[in-house]
């Protein structure tokens, strides 16, 4: 880079030896007049206003104007001979926090480069101890003819000066406040915040300017013999009363719906995924992983269409089925009122059967035993009791 100035630090008594490069460049589209009839370049000519004629730059100097319109010729050893410290320093006055700077003063942006290898460690010994202070300094510098103010600063390993604007410089802003006393409320300020929150932060890196791209667009195709589409105009709403609550929150919408839209544009496409099914808007999901598991889609049993009104009913259905025992059972219904319980086979019938035919007969065995025990008692007492009445009889005797 080529620089635009030389000169040296002045850090206390230590001098640094330095070239002012400009660390800032301009982009934009410069355009020439021209004379509409022909296209011919119109150029400006530097004429003299007593003799209209036309002279060189080797015969224009400098000179400040009076009051009453009186020129006072300055020529270039007269301001060369002023006492300015400044006129080939960047003197360092004070150590101040960033903070402590308006940034309505900051001007131009430059670098500071070490101006030959002595210049390195007294340069890297300011940059150190910048970025150690966690402080900015504030010096003068003259530069075109005038005495500025600066701000140094470290980005990277380079000290940066910003050009400051003098503090009378910076107008008032009282002027520019609103009129009257305007109230917001409290909802107003929260669908702001919600506004700010959804817009988040952004990559400085990412912003461009879109203006010159359409310009350079233009030049292109008026270059090329094309057609040039203009753009509608769009409303920008100016002297309309507008509800405030809507539009904030009409903005939040539309906010989110873009945040959303580039993420879901963040992806492939290409349909790649891990098999799971949980694509998250940018093409990914299911059905490219080849390491999926094999899954089977459940059947589903057709519904019925339900009967119209007057169709006849719909005709039994006759079922054979065979059981374990080699019958056939014939059975006739509906299948669609056929209740979904389960029915017992023939062989549990069958043994269901023989279960009850064995509980009877054990208690019909058991009902025999108690009725023959009972006679036999009874036969028995009866005996007895003849024995004995036999037996008194004799001893009466």
């Amino acid at each position: 880079m080529r620089s635009i100035w030389n000169g040296a630090i002045s850090f206390g008594l230590v001098s640094i030896p330095i070239k002012l490069v400009n660390a800032t460049e301009n982009h934009s589209i410069s355009f020439r007049q021209i004379h509409l009839a022909d296209g011919g370049r119109i150029r400006y000519r530097k004429v003299c206003e007593l003799d209209e004629e036309e002279v060189s730059g080797g015969e224009i100097g400098k000179a400040y104007e009076d009051a009453d319109g009186t020129m006072i010729p300055v020529t270039d050893e007269d301001l060369a001979q002023l006492p300015l410290p400044t006129a080939k320093t960047i003197e360092i006055v004070a150590f101040v926090p960033a903070d402590r700077i308006d940034p309505l003063q900051m001007d131009s942006a430059y670098y500071l480069s070490a101006n030959g290898v002595p210049a390195a460690k007294p340069y890297t010994l300011l940059r150190e101890a910048l970025q150690r202070s966690n402080r900015v300094a504030v010096a003068k510098f003259a530069l075109r003819g005038r005495e500025r103010l600066g701000m140094l600063r470290v980005v990277d390993d380079v000290i940066a000066m910003h050009g400051l604007l003098w503090p009378d410089e910076i107008r008032s802003p009282q002027d520019a406040a609103p009129d009257g006393d305007v109230t917001v409320r409290d909802a107003e300020l929260d669908l702001a915040d919600a506004l700010m929150n959804t817009l988040g932060e952004v990559d400085m890196d990412s912003l461009h300017d879109d203006y010159r791209e359409a310009v350079e667009e233009l030049v292109a195709a008026k270059a090329a013999g094309e057609s040039v589409l203009t753009a509608e105009p769009e409303d920008t709403g100016e002297g309309k009363v507008i509800d405030l609550i809507a539009a904030l929150e009409n903005s939040v919408r539309a906010a989110r719906k873009s945040r959303d839209d580039e993420g879901a544009g963040d992806g492939d496409g290409d349909g790649e995924g891990d098999g799971g099914g949980d694509g998250d808007g940018g093409g990914e999901g299911d059905g490219g992983g080849g390491d999926m598991a094999d899954v089977h889609p459940i059947r589903k049993t057709p519904s019925r269409a339900p009967r119209k009104s007057g169709q006849a009913p719909e005709p039994a259905r006759k079922t054979t089925h065979r059981t374990p025992t080699g019958k056939t059972v014939t059975r006739s219904g509906s299948s669609a009122t056929r209740k979904s319980a389960p029915k017992e086979t023939g062989a549990k019938k069958s043994t269901a059967k023989k279960a009850t035919s064995r509980k009877t007969a054990a208690k019909n065995t058991t009902a025999k035993k108690t009725t023959a025990n009972k006679r036999t008692s009874s036969s028995g007492g009866t005996a007895a009791a003849k024995k004995t009445t036999h037996s008194r009889k004799r001893t009466s005797a």
